[in-house]
């Protein structure tokens, strides 16, 4: 249950809250600003390193800074939403990260911009969760329905979607900022979204809600930590000691976090991630199908730019415009993804799947036969399959982890669903761009992004078989 804090509105007392067609608007927009920056560096890296004399182990640094503070303090943002109002920590979030995403632009050396990097991971965390928490607050029934295909839709372009934008504004070259221009540009998005918000999105809030819950945050954080730091920094550090403790520290700290929130999951209390929420079939299911699409996914962008690029010799706009068809059937069939969900229910996700399958494997065959002249004409047939079945799996998943969730833990959540879904993003870069990288020296371009893009296969398979497990429809 939520109630209403404030709305520029006037409603009864006992009205709830409800969520327009401009505020979803915007709230979708908000939406779209952390994953399109997750994605926007991968073409601008050469850019950066070139202008800052960065090396690549800093580089990487602008990436998985950027990720882990966004994944560790996601949970984290969903209950302060729940808290203290999701539209107050909508509203601060996202000014937070028109502020940081200047500090990225502004940034004078490499150094600096890691910090700003991860500053604006954590404005996103404090941003993103209150964008699901309001739609499950203020939507019921079909409106819920659309709001979330929206919502699935919405980030599944996103992420393409930054990777093409990012090249066409390094390219572009405005005023003379190069690779600058990537986060600047989110300073004016941002003052529209946050003068619509204040206008167009309601308050909501759990009308019981806990208070922080500060060992499991600390423990959930250092989970990550453990697992995500060393796998994104191992490679280009050379693997020193400190990641093999930190990777065999893991298991313990999770088995910690654990103990810690099912105790106070059982005294009554509301752990930061309740153990009891994952007893909801649709929610545990549901994240384990984000996980092997999400880690697939994010994998394959970083890939495919670094191919592109350093071996197949293109532009940062050519090597983003390669993925534009992915972009754009993914658009287009996520649309009809609610009037396919209604007919056929949740068989669309390992159809989806098989679809997916058949697109990476074409651009597999296209990488094989075409290198090094691969580029738009090569993987389009390929990119357009694959966008289509990626479209009728992503937002339906996002469908089924909250359809049973209860309005009052939406914000918890929204955040344990997000943070899976960037935890597996964050790992997708991780191990799939570290396979690669490390396949090139002894295979050479073309037989590591092959090899590559054969064990993504493999990931899209399992995302089908597991499909096959869920209910036929959604609640």
């Amino acid at each position: 249950m939520t109630e209403t804090i404030a709305s520029p509105t006037v409603r009864s007392p006992s009205a709830p809250p409800a969520l327009g067609g401009p505020g979803l608007f915007t709230v979708l927009l908000a939406a779209a600003l952390p994953l399109i920056d997750f994605f926007i560096v991968n073409v601008a890296l050469p850019s950066m390193g070139a202008d800052l004399s960065a090396s690549e182990s800093v580089l990487e640094l602008v990436i998985s800074g950027y990720g882990l503070a966004y994944a560790v303090l996601l949970v984290l943002g969903g209950r302060l939403g729940d808290l203290f109002g999701r539209r107050r920590l909508f509203l601060g979030g996202m000014a937070a990260f028109g502020l940081t995403s200047l500090a990225c632009g502004l940034a004078p050396d490499a150094w600096t911009l890691v910090a700003a990097r991860v500053a604006q991971g954590a404005a996103s965390a404090a941003m993103l969760p209150q964008v699901l928490a309001t739609i499950q607050a203020t939507t019921s029934g079909r409106r819920r329905a659309k709001a979330m295909g929206l919502y699935g839709a919405t980030a599944g372009l996103s992420m393409v979607a930054g990777q093409i934008l990012g090249g066409i504004l390094v390219a572009a070259d405005i005023a003379g900022t190069g690779w600058r221009s990537v986060f600047l540009v989110n300073v004016p998005v941002v003052v529209v979204g946050l003068v619509l918000a204040a206008r167009t999105v309601p308050e909501t809030r759990s009308q019981r809600p806990e208070p922080v819950d500060g060992p499991g945050t600390v423990l959930l954080a250092l989970s990550l930590l453990t697992l995500l730091a060393p796998l994104t920094e191992g490679r280009s550090a050379g693997w020193p000691l400190w990641t093999w403790l930190s990777l065999a520290a893991f298991p313990f700290v999770a088995a910690a976090f654990y103990a810690v929130e099912r105790r106070a999951d059982r005294q009554g209390r509301t752990p930061l991630v309740p153990p009891s929420l994952f007893a909801l079939v649709s929610l545990r299911r549901g994240l384990m199908l984000i996980l092997p699409f999400s880690l697939g996914f994010s994998g394959f962008m970083f890939v495919i730019a670094v191919a592109l690029q350093r071996g197949a010799g293109l532009g940062p706009v050519p090597a983003g415009l390669a993925l534009a068809p992915m972009a754009v059937v993914f658009f287009c069939v996520s649309l009809a993804g609610p009037r396919l969900v209604t007919r056929y229910g949740t068989r669309v996700v390992p159809a989806g799947a098989v679809i997916q399958g058949l697109g990476v494997g074409l651009m597999a065959l296209a990488a094989w036969r075409s290198w090094p002249d691969l580029g738009f004409i090569e993987l389009l047939p390929g990119a357009a399959i694959a966008g289509a079945g990626q479209a009728l799996q992503l937002p339906v998943i996002f469908r089924i982890v909250l359809s049973e969730v209860p309005t009052a833990r939406a914000g918890v959540g929204s955040g344990v669903m997000i943070t899976t879904q960037q935890s597996a993003l964050a790992l997708g870069v991780a191990t799939l761009g570290t396979l690669f990288l490390s396949l090139v020296p002894g295979l050479g371009m073309r037989d590591a992004l092959v090899t590559t893009l054969l064990v993504q296969l493999a990931g899209v398979a399992l995302t089908g078989l597991l499909g096959l497990r869920l209910p036929r429809t959604i609640g």
